[in-house]
């Protein structure tokens, strides 16, 4: 019974937090999975479905960190068998990529199917160098296809043609498609529709192999996709995602999702504010939160992981008046986290007073001025007193009253 591995979303080379051992992530990530559920268990061959790379130029690094991994399998004599993703893809009118320069090398088999004269795809065995297909020795036929972006509804159709002219499968058939599916995941826009998908399903397709979403899902026991081998955010921190071995049989397919190889850990904290708290209230709470996180083994230090704290809700105080920089550093080195993304999403806290139709100007600047410092907490207490005085400051402005005389007026209204 054929087995094989499925991959997507590998993204070797990437850099959001410019950290070079978060880069150095995506290659472990992958190279852990490859060995325990590629080289292990020896499978017959190895999918990738798009995004092996984060950019289309890469550093000489990422690129041996590529032919690392796949040098790992060539000794074992896997094939991996590769399509372009959206990152990797080849810019319009360039012949080449990286992913077509491991193919060159012998390291992966990079399908790609041929543009008929008439606009349409025509699939070409691969011969060693090209092709858009490949009938392996397990008895699996593997189609690839490329990235088509919003045109991919219409490639579909095209692809469905293409595989109804081909000579008969040797067995189970396999199609690489680097595309996202409705409903997966929210405020995603381009993903097609199933409906769009059912043209490969009638022509054939017996396993749909996809990438692009990093999240996995299983869409009526043919359409699969992983999910990204390492989460890229913290929102991905949550997904269930991992890389998928499967086993081919008369009785069906069995996909199993492995999650159980190297991935650097995420920890996601919240800090609620009531608008009571001061700076220095805040500091000392975020603090305990990550305290209380480690004593309850859900952070841990000695692993370096990622960390989000978010501080939400309302404050009494300006934002500024925080020094989210000093304590991102603190809470960094408390937390041993590898990167540590302090979120500061909290709002001042608004008063607003009511207001007669026929209040007059002095009456409307109090009520304005009473509430700008209700809305702090070091000036609420003495609010209606600081107000009328600061419509008396005010006032010896218009004045022109002397630099002096206004600064004597503030020492003694905040003295008072």
């Amino acid at each position: 019974m054929p087995r094989f591995l499925h991959l997507a979303d590998v993204h070797l080379g990437y850099d959001r937090y410019n950290n070079k051992e978060r880069t150095k992530d995506f290659f472990l990530a992958f190279e852990n999975a490859l060995l325990k559920y590629a080289i292990e268990p020896q499978v017959d061959f190895v999918v990738i479905a798009g995004d092996l790379f984060e950019h289309r130029t890469i550093q000489p690094n990422i690129l041996n960190q590529a032919k690392v991994c796949l040098q790992l399998l060539k000794e074992a004599h896997i094939p991996v068998i590769a399509i372009e993703g959206n990152h990797d893809n080849r810019p319009y009118g360039i012949s080449t990529n990286w992913l077509k320069y491991l193919a060159d090398d012998e390291l992966v088999i990079l399908l790609e199917p041929d543009r008929a004269e008439t606009g349409g795809v025509i699939y070409e065995m691969w011969n060693g160098e090209v092709g858009g297909y490949i009938d392996l020795d397990c008895g699996v036929r593997v189609l690839g296809s490329r990235w088509y972006g919003a045109s991919a509804p219409r490639a579909v159709e095209q692809l469905a043609q293409a595989i109804q002219q081909l000579p008969a499968s040797p067995g189970h058939t396999i199609m690489l498609f680097h595309q996202g599916l409705e409903g997966q995941i929210a405020r995603y826009q381009g993903a097609m529709r199933y409906t769009d998908l059912l043209p490969l399903r009638e022509a054939g397709v017996d396993y749909l192999a996809l990438g692009h979403i990093h999240k996995s899902y299983v869409e009526q026991g043919w359409i699969f996709n992983p999910g990204s081998t390492e989460a890229n955010s913290v929102e991905e921190a949550n997904y269930d995602r991992g890389v998928f071995l499967v086993e081919l049989s008369d009785q069906g397919i069995d996909a199993q999702l492995k999650k159980d190889y190297y991935q650097r850990p995420w920890v996601r904290l919240k800090l609620k504010a009531r608008g009571q708290e001061s700076t220095e209230d805040i500091e000392q709470s975020a603090i305990a939160l990550v305290e209380a996180a480690i004593r309850s083994g859900e952070l841990q230090p000695e692993e370096q992981p990622m960390v989000e704290l978010r501080i939400e809700g309302q404050v009494g105080f300006d934002r500024l008046e925080l020094d989210t920089r000093k304590l991102q550093q603190d809470l960094q080195q408390l937390s041993q986290a590898l990167v540590f993304l302090l979120k500061y999403e909290a709002d001042s806290v608004e008063y607003a007073s009511p207001l007669a139709e026929d209040a007059s100007r002095t009456q409307i600047e109090q009520e304005v001025f009473t509430d700008l410092l209700a809305a702090h907490n070091h000036y609420k207490n003495r609010a209606p007193e600081l107000a009328k005085g600061l419509i008396g400051l005010k006032e010896m402005q218009l004045e022109e009253r002397s630099e002096a005389e206004l600064y004597e007026f503030v020492e003694e209204l905040l003295g008072a």
